[in-house]
């Protein structure tokens, strides 16, 4: 009975280790010959990670001068294209950008904005000395090219750049772009001298939100339920005790463990993502952490069966452990929202729910019907014991 939940688990995760969406790989078509009046050609092109964008550049390290042509399509008509380098860090907050959109006149401008805020920027000078910077607008491919020349440290061989598009734009203030996947992994580093572009030195951003997906769903998504249904429904069939409870010990502690990876892995998406905050997901996350703490001590803190406190410590051990459970799911699907994989990884849990939800709707009428049964039994023999007592003091009586 306990072999079939533990297959399911194996299989799920198989399946979701397969949701990788990781970096899209490069090809040819990054330009590097861009017309403004005159013809440009610039030295490197790279085809960026995210965002269809690419960035065309030629820099003098003797000097320090960087000429640049960033090309992206704005999210929607109307709306803006951004690139910039942020010289604290891997992160949107700091960033010294240039943002480019239509104005109302129909003529694409470009502007200087500090990114200090993650709801509003606006117009601003930056730390960075930029000359030569304009902006078109081509309709036959939605797409506005960035042009600029900016002054860098003499002999600085790489840079963080970021890099973003967005769907509005009102008074010359973009609106808030998308908090998908891709536009939450539009930043890297940027080798100069080799042209390499890549997120970080360690596991890429991508490659960290599909282990925070994984580990939470099979951590607090299945093992946990599966859990708490072997307390509940296996202890009913008396040769399982006590395997039942080291079943259920093995699956909540395993769950807890993965679980606290996969916590681990959030905290570690926060600070790639300084600015950009999954608030509803991230509180959800931090309450379900405390709770699935606090049933962890319940094993330190269990009394024996027949201790006065015992029916106290039951409350608190069963009401936690539906919490964790109810937070875990809702929490999940707020993931799987933020994350946007492909359907199937949502669909592949929602059957794992169903499942595990219709097994314990069988496994409930069974333990139902052996407690009557079983309760039936006793009052039975309840009543012959009565009998036979009545009869033995009958015979007494007489004699």
């Amino acid at each position: 009975m306990m072999g079939r939940p533990l297959s399911l688990i194996l299989a799920v995760a198989v399946l979701l280790f397969g949701w990788d969406a990781s970096a899209q790989s490069s090809d040819s078509s990054c330009p590097k010959t861009f017309t403004v009046g005159d013809a440009k050609t610039y030295q490197t092109c790279n085809d960026l990670q995210t965002l269809g964008a690419t960035l065309a550049y030629t820099y003098v390290v003797e000097n320090g001068s960087l000429d640049i042509a960033f090309q992206a399509a704005p999210a929607a008509s109307g709306g803006w294209v951004a690139w910039g380098i942020n010289p604290q860090g891997l992160a949107m907050i700091g960033t010294q950008a240039l943002i480019a959109f239509q104005s109302s006149n129909g003529s694409t401008v470009v502007g200087t904005y500090d990114v200090q805020s993650k709801s509003t920027v606006t117009p601003s000078p930056i730390s960075l000395t930029v000359t030569n910077k304009s902006a078109v607008y081509e309709r036959s491919s939605g797409k506005i090219t960035i042009f600029a020349s900016l002054v860098l440290g003499s002999n600085q061989t790489s840079i963080n750049q970021v890099w973003q598009v967005g769907s509005s734009v009102t008074n010359s203030t973009p609106a808030i772009h998308s908090t998908a996947p891709a536009d939450l992994s539009s930043l890297g580093t940027l080798d100069l001298q080799s042209g390499t572009s890549s997120v970080s030195s360690g596991i890429s951003h991508q490659t960290l939100k599909n282990r925070h997906g994984v580990l939470t769903v099979v951590s607090w998504g299945i093992l946990m339920p599966i859990g708490i249904m072997i307390a509940r429904y296996a202890k009913t069939f008396k040769a399982a005790d006590p395997a039942w409870f080291y079943l259920h010990a093995f699956c909540q502690t395993s769950g807890y463990i993965i679980g606290v990876s996969g916590w681990g892995t959030g905290l570690k998406l926060g600070s790639y993502s300084k600015g950009v905050e999954q608030t509803s997901h991230r509180k959800i996350g931090i309450a379900l952490f405390c709770f699935a703490t606090l049933q962890i001590f319940a094993l330190l803190l269990r009394p024996k069966k027949n201790h006065k406190f015992r029916i106290y410590w039951n409350i608190y051990h069963h009401s936690v452990g539906y919490t964790v459970i109810i937070l875990s799911i809702i929490n999940i699907f707020k993931g799987f929202d933020i994350l946007d994989p492909e359907k199937k990884w949502k669909n592949a849990y929602i059957g794992v729910i169903i499942a595990l939800g219709v097994i314990a709707a069988i496994l409930e009428i069974v333990t139902w019907i052996i407690f009557f049964q079983r309760k039936s039994k006793n009052s039975t023999n309840r009543v012959n014991r009565v009998s036979e007592m009545n009869g033995i003091s009958s015979i007494q009586s007489h004699v």
